[in-house]
């Protein structure tokens, strides 16, 4: 098992950083998202046109990278980390695996250029470890989709949807132009503003099925979409212990930095130890993802059980070591907490979480 970047990956993390270091300050993520469409779309093409890490997981034969979910991981990490709204999950991560797991390679090249979005609309309630499974609200009749599915992940900025449908057979997922007549898509507010979500309402909408298992295709992306989100909460964690350590060091109280307290010390050391133990367990989980098939549903379970409750409380820590300050609108402490805690709940509440991991290793 490979835990330590190589020296391309660490080129790969260089070449991210730099691009999002000239475009995604703080006062650029607020721009980008507090726009209509919720991201920057000029720094989605770069991503995408310049530095080609939007199909690191697409198939060299499909217009993508072929590099595989390490080198995703590595990108999510670095999204993480500078806190970037854009439709990364939705689209390079969700829409290209369910695309892939379907053997569906038609849409892939313009979703790896960024050329076109993806997004998974699925419906129902989750169920263990966060995977969803079709609760009916969509029903297919023949090439015609109906109902509703929310929340969809950056389906409000989505050119193609992918949604799962109760057939007569069973569930399929089906391909959806999100511009078709029937399709309604209508903008939900959430608790972190750098991530969109979406309600989807099919009226007769006219639709493409997929091939292969979809019940076997969702619960691989789901796994697939575990490594992915605990790539970005090593990312958030990682940023939030550098900003943190960085204002204790500088403010002052009573005539000394407060980071010379012990309990502020002791505080930020656990922040440090929770992100320097996250990272093994997403790294190990991403590394599975690619070498280990067999091996992914645990090391995705515990991910998810590790790494989200981990980065909700370093998150926490940042909010409550900046003091005041660390409450309100103008600072990116509360952007961090968000995140965080949104991360945690994507795709299923930690104690699905905990009950899928103990399903796997059979307690």
């Amino acid at each position: 098992m490979q835990l330590v970047p190589t020296a391309e990956q660490e080129d790969l993390r260089t070449a991210v950083r730099d691009l999002l270091a000239d475009h995604a300050s703080s006062s650029s993520v607020r721009e980008a998202f507090g726009s209509e469409t919720g991201y920057d779309a000029d720094l989605w093409r770069r991503l995408g046109r310049d530095l080609g890490v939007l199909g690191l997981a697409v198939p060299e034969s499909a217009g993508g990278a072929g590099a595989g979910h390490v080198d995703r991981a590595v990108v999510a990490e670095e999204l993480g980390r500078a806190l970037v709204p854009s439709p990364f999950l939705g689209s390079s991560v969700l829409a290209v695996d369910l695309l892939s797991a379907s053997g569906e390679t038609s849409l892939l090249p313009d979703l790896a250029s960024g050329e076109r979005i993806g997004a998974v609309a699925v419906a129902g309630a989750p169920g263990p470890g966060g995977i969803l499974h079709p609760g009916g609200a969509v029903k297919a009749d023949g090439d015609r989709l109906t109902g509703r599915a929310a929340p969809v992940l950056d389906g409000a900025a989505a050119d193609v949807l992918l949604v799962l449908a109760e057939t007569g057979d069973g569930p399929r997922f089906f391909r959806v132009d999100a511009g078709a007549d029937g399709v309604r898509r209508t903008p939900l507010r959430s608790l972190d503003p750098t991530r969109r979500l979406a309600r989807i309402d099919l009226d007769g909408a006219q639709a493409v099925p997929l091939e292969g298992d979809a019940t076997a295709a969702l619960a691989r992306v789901a796994d697939l979409a575990a490594v992915a989100v605990a790539a970005e909460q090593v990312g958030v964690m990682r940023h939030a212990v550098e900003q943190t350590v960085g204002y204790v060091t500088e403010r002052e109280q009573f005539g000394r930095q407060i980071g010379s307290y012990q309990a502020v010390k002791h505080g930020l050391a656990d922040m440090y130890a929770a992100t320097e133990l996250a990272t093994p367990v997403a790294r190990a989980a991403a590394w599975a993802a690619d070498h280990d098939p067999d091996g992914l549903p645990l090391a995705a379970a515990v991910a998810r059980v590790q790494v989200g409750p981990a980065a909700f409380a370093v998150a926490d820590g940042m909010v409550r070591y900046h003091g005041g300050v660390g409450y309100t609108w103008e600072h990116d402490a509360h952007l961090h907490y968000k995140r965080a805690k949104t991360d945690e709940l994507l795709f299923g509440s930690p104690a699905r979480s905990r009950a899928r991991l103990a399903d796997l290793i059979g307690v």
